[in-house]
């Protein structure tokens, strides 16, 4: 029954990996991930769209002069003036450095997560099958593991998809914060007028959000990681069919827990935050 017990721990297995993958990718920084070359690619991007912005930026300054001032005097005014000339500049250095910028939100808030994880040991504990499962299954008779291996089967399944899951969830974070990166000048152009400075301000936060979501990913993975070191109980009592049902469908539950948290893990930075 060797195929039964090692069928369930590949797909433990393959649970670990993503969990450990899910440690390297939320320690990483866009620029190095994949060796760059995506990168490259949202930085170039991002540099073309720089052309429109500073084209949009005088547009929204037009149309903020003409919703906040009521006549063509009050621009004379040096207050007024100074005013408008300040917004216009502060607004052009936006543009020009947001890459600048939203590079220091992200390495902010990898500092968060990087303390979070220091405190703690994520990514050292991994999950294996528990010896008594192990023994029960090598003592079963032929007949008797049929149903065993209908449930061996299912339970892979359900692990391995949760694991994909789990990953694929991490790896849409990462698409975010290029999309966000590579289309930013255009909703930082907004800041040139009062009237549409709340677009851009709505995008800073946004993608403060999406950061955000690292330092929740890791806090679902500490406590799931205390739960994989408290392993479901083994009812050594009932049938080895039982016994295993019982262990495989407790340790679903507790991987559906991890994986709903971190697909939530915007909702949650949104409901918490409040951006």
């Amino acid at each position: 029954m060797s195929w039964i017990v090692d069928n369930l721990q590949n797909s433990l297995n393959t649970w670990n990996g993503k969990l450990s993958e899910i440690y390297s990718l939320v320690t990483q920084s866009p620029e190095n991930f994949k060796g760059g070359a995506i990168w490259n690619v949202i930085v170039s991007i991002n540099g073309g769209l720089q052309a429109i912005s500073y084209a949009l930026l005088v547009l929204f300054f037009v149309i903020g002069v003409m919703k906040t001032c009521g006549n063509f005097s009050e621009i004379k005014r040096p207050e007024q003036a100074l005013k408008l000339f300040l917004r216009f500049v502060i607004a052009k250095i936006i543009v020009t450095y947001g890459m600048d910028l939203m590079l220091t939100i992200f390495k902010i808030i990898q500092g968060i997560v990087s303390t979070i994880m220091s405190k703690t040991s994520f990514g050292v504990t991994e999950m294996s099958l528990p010896q008594q499962i192990i023994d029960a299954i090598n003592n079963v008779g032929f007949f008797d593991s049929i149903p065993l291996w209908a449930i061996t089967l299912l339970g892979s399944l359900f692990v391995t998809i949760l694991s994909f899951i789990l990953i694929l969830t991490v790896y849409g974070r990462f698409f975010k914060l290029y999309m966000y990166t590579a289309i930013a000048p255009i909703p930082l152009s907004t800041f040139a007028g009062e009237p549409t400075q709340n677009v851009g301000r709505s995008f800073l936060k946004s993608y403060t959000a999406v950061c955000l979501e690292g330092a929740i990913i890791v806090l679902a993975c500490i406590i799931f990681s205390s739960f994989a070191t408290s392993p479901p109980n083994v009812d050594t009592g009932v049938a080895t069919a039982t016994m295993v049902w019982k262990y495989i469908t407790e340790l679903i539950f507790n991987m559906l827990v991890l994986v709903g948290t971190i697909r939530m893990s915007d909702r949650i930075v949104k409901e918490m935050m409040g951006l």
